[in-house]
C-alpha cells in the first residue's frame, strides 16, 4: 500500500456580484469620467469609491459627492514578480493607495508613467482615462494614475490620515 502524500484538485467558483445603490451610482458616473465618493453622515468624511455604509460610523451613506480625478499617493507597493492572472502587468509596476482630492479615503490603483523607484508617498497624481468611445460603467475606465508634477502633499502625521481636514 502506497500512502497518498498530496492531491491536486483544480477548483473554480463562478459568481455574479450585484453592486448596491452607492456602487451602481459610482460605476454610472465613471462612464462620464466622474468619480463619486460617499459622505459619512456622522463625520463628514468622504470615502471613494462609495461603500453605501460608512466604515467609520457604520451608518448608511445616502449622500454622494463628486471628487476630483487628481489626488495623491497615500502609500504604495512595487511589485517585481509576475501575477499569472494579470499578464498585462509587466513587473516592476506600482500599486498605490490613491486619495482623490475631495476625499478622505481612496482606493488601490495602478500608477504608471514613472519609474517605480521615483514613486513616493504624497506624490500628486491624475487619472488617465480610457478614450471616450471606450468608456463603460466600470472602474476600469481609469487605466492608471500618473504624476502631475505638482508639489507633493506633506503627510507629516500618519495618525491623521482619513480624518476630515487632517492632512489636506
Amino acid at each position: 500500500v502506497e500512502l497518498v502524500q498530496s492531491v491536486r484538485t483544480p477548483a473554480a467558483i463562478d459568481y455574479i456580484a450585484t453592486p448596491g445603490v452607492a456602487l451602481s451610482a459610482y460605476l454610472k458616473a465613471m462612464k462620464e469620467k466622474k468619480i463619486l465618493g460617499g459622505v459619512c453622515p456622522e463625520t463628514g468624511q468622504v470615502f471613494t469609491p462609495p461603500r453605501g455604509v460608512s466604515p467609520m460610523s457604520g451608518r448608511l451613506t445616502t449622500e454622494l459627492v463628486e471628487v476630483a480625478d487628481v489626488g495623491y499617493i497615500e502609500s504604495f507597493n512595487v511589485t517585481r514578480l509576475p501575477i499569472k492572472s494579470r499578464p498585462d502587468l509587466n513587473p516592476p509596476y506600482v500599486s498605490a493607495w490613491v486619495v482623490p482630492d475631495g476625499s478622505n479615503v481612496g482606493a488601490i490603483s495602478l500608477v504608471a508613467g514613472i519609474e517605480p523607484e521615483e514613486v513616493r508617498t504624497g506624490m500628486r497624481v491624475r487619472a488617465v482615462w480610457k478614450p471616450d468611445d471606450e468608456l463603460e460603467e466600470s472602474a476600469t475606465n481609469i487605466l492608471h494614475w500618473e504624476p502631475t508634477g505638482e508639489p507633493d502633499v506633506v503627510i507629516d502625521d500618519l495618525r491623521v490620515i482619513g480624518i476630515p481636514g487632517g492632512n489636506k
